[in-house]
């Protein structure tokens, strides 16, 4: 991919984050993405605590919640409960964790506005083909609330960003929940938020997590553009996390997939061999052999590409099923337990567990801009919102 100057790049800028006031109690006052969070999910966190982030980012109630999110969100700012940063800063955002071999893993990034850029423009990249969302729920909760709460994951293809970010900065506050450790640490020095700035504008960034947020900021500028003339107002960007686009950095798991019945086209592009029930250890196996499982309520099958089958096809498994089925339904699933218990309990018919993608893969799909299958990617662990929120 080119360099010049003419090459589209994303626009990187620090921001006046509110933050909360009592750090020593984050743990009860972040949470996960909205889009993670399951009904009894939220009674937790709404339950932790009156201030808890969930109270704003996903509301309750009738058509005015939106509303009543965006006056709780002013209330709490008014009464100190949420205190804005004296001056621009970026947020470094550390996550340590333990990934699936048992090996110690950490991940940092940075917190900023990521330019709002159109479809096709370049500069920022989708991933994936997303699957549609019909719920304006996002829409409507930013134009009330005027206010970035959950962030875009992206990726930047720029080399050196991670040593970048390396060095530690003010002590925000640190949570621990799930094994995984989140610190945030606030840069302000102006040196090194250029410097930060150019890195990520010097190469493609890739949205990993958080296409519809993205899509939905693309939809509010333009209406603050509509409304105003303007386009040097905040909604001009988004918030994201950018981490660098290095294998030791990134988590990727598979999202499996699941099908409301067993299709006779498997046996036409794969060799069916039946094998044990999958466990963990068949994960492991799946990636240094180079097959997928098909796991149906009475048997399972190890598949193996017949050789020829996928000649012209991109070596993704999501793609190799999209190949052999066509535009069938199909539903999808992380997590080995919870994908063979869809059909153990009769929620699906069949589900064919495939391999996570690798690093160099998404990197090489990205420069030759192409999109991967829908739900090709499970990025973890999951940020957390509330942390970082940025005003527009």
């Amino acid at each position: 991919m080119s360099h010049d100057r003419l090459r589209p790049v994303p626009r990187f800028r620090p921001f006046a984050a509110l933050r909360y006031a009592d750090t020593d109690q984050l743990a009860s006052l972040i949470a996960p993405p909205y889009d993670v969070l399951s009904d009894a999910d939220l009674d937790h966190y709404l339950a932790l605590d009156e201030h808890n982030v969930t109270h704003v980012d996903v509301p309750r109630g009738g058509d005015d919640r939106y509303e009543v999110a965006a006056a709780t969100l002013a209330d709490w700012c008014a009464g100190g409960v949420l205190v804005g940063d004296d001056e621009p800063s970026f947020t470094l955002y550390r996550l340590s964790f333990t990934d699936e071999t048992g090996s110690p893993r950490e991940i940092v990034g940075v917190l900023g506005g990521l330019e709002v850029v159109d479809a096709g423009a370049g500069g920022v990249l989708p991933h994936e083909r997303t699957t549609p969302k019909a719920s304006t729920d996002r829409l409507d909760l930013t134009r009330a609330t005027r206010a970035n709460l959950s962030p875009v994951w992206g990726l930047s293809l720029s080399a050196g960003l991670a040593e970048l970010l390396a060095e530690p900065g003010e002590l925000i506050g640190e949570v621990i929940e799930d094994g995984v450790r989140h610190r945030v640490e606030r840069v302000t020095d102006p040196d090194r938020i250029a410097a930060i700035a150019a890195a990520v504008g010097a190469d493609d960034v890739l949205i990993a997590d958080g296409h519809h947020r993205y899509g939905i900021s693309r939809i509010y500028r333009d209406e603050v553009r509509a409304a105003t003339g303007r386009t040097d107002t905040p909604a001009e960007e988004t918030l994201t996390f950018v981490s660098e686009l290095v294998a030791d950095q990134l988590s990727v798991a598979a999202i499996h997939r699941l099908y409301d019945r067993l299709y006779s086209e498997f046996s036409d592009t794969f060799t069916l061999t039946e094998m044990d029930r999958p466990t963990p250890q068949t994960l492991a196996a799946m990636q240094t052999e180079g097959f997928l499982v098909l796991y149906t309520p009475d048997r399972t099958y190890r598949l193996d590409p017949i050789p020829g089958a996928f000649h012209e096809v991109r070596s993704l498994d999501g793609a190799w099923l999209e190949h052999t089925l066509g535009e069938v339904p199909v539903t999808y699933q992380h997590g080995l337990a919870e994908t063979l218990a869809a059909v153990d309990e009769g929620r699906a018919a069949c589900a064919v567990l495939i391999r996570p993608v690798s690093v160099a893969e998404i990197e090489r799909t990205a420069r030759e801009g192409l999109l991967m299958p829908p739900k090709s990617t499970f990025f973890t662990p999951k940020l957390k919102t509330g942390f970082v929120i940025r005003p527009l």
